[in-house]
């Protein structure tokens, strides 16, 4: 290790590690995958310095495999984080979660009108085309209702 840095986080042995989340994301991701319920070692960081997101947040869980549908809810909320298996304290594999291009049956439709509130169907949504924020520097991801054509924006998504 080179001098004047130092591990600010511990290793974990065998589970998973997500890292660059951004950082007012982390809460919502420990939310989404119960971890409030979970027996193993948790560790959960953020602010933590970053030189792509200025602040990143990282979670670690010991002895946990993340099912599709954890991986679909986080790639929800924070597309974009990495995700790293840890066996034996060394990364054996490592991939970076896309934006979903179809979102079935995980996110809440905030229409009150629409059929998805009403009757016992599974919510769809497809993503629409990204417009830049206020600040031309940041992509906005945009969903859109299958049934009722709610634009809902990515800050705005309500999980299932």
């Amino acid at each position: 290790m080179s001098e004047g840095r130092e591990l600010l986080i511990r290793a974990i042995k065998n589970g998973i590690v997500i890292d660059h989340i951004p950082s007012e994301k982390v809460f919502a991701i420990v939310e989404i995958l119960k971890l409030k319920e979970y027996s193993e070692r948790i560790t959960v960081a953020t602010n933590m310095p970053s030189s792509s997101l200025g602040r990143k947040g990282i979670i670690k869980i010991e002895e946990k495999i993340l099912e599709e549908k954890e991986l679909n809810n986080i790639s929800l909320l924070a597309p974009n984080v990495t995700i790293n298996i840890i066996d034996n304290y060394e990364v054996v594999e490592k991939s970076k979660l896309d934006k979903l291009d179809k979102v079935i049956g995980l996110m809440k439709c905030d229409n009150p009108k629409c059929i998805s509130n009403h009757e016992n169907i599974e919510t769809k949504f497809i993503r629409v085309e990204e417009d830049l924020n206020e600040n031309n520097l940041e992509e906005k991801t945009k969903y859109k209702c299958f049934y009722c054509e709610k634009i809902i924006l990515e800050d705005e998504i309500q999980i299932q």
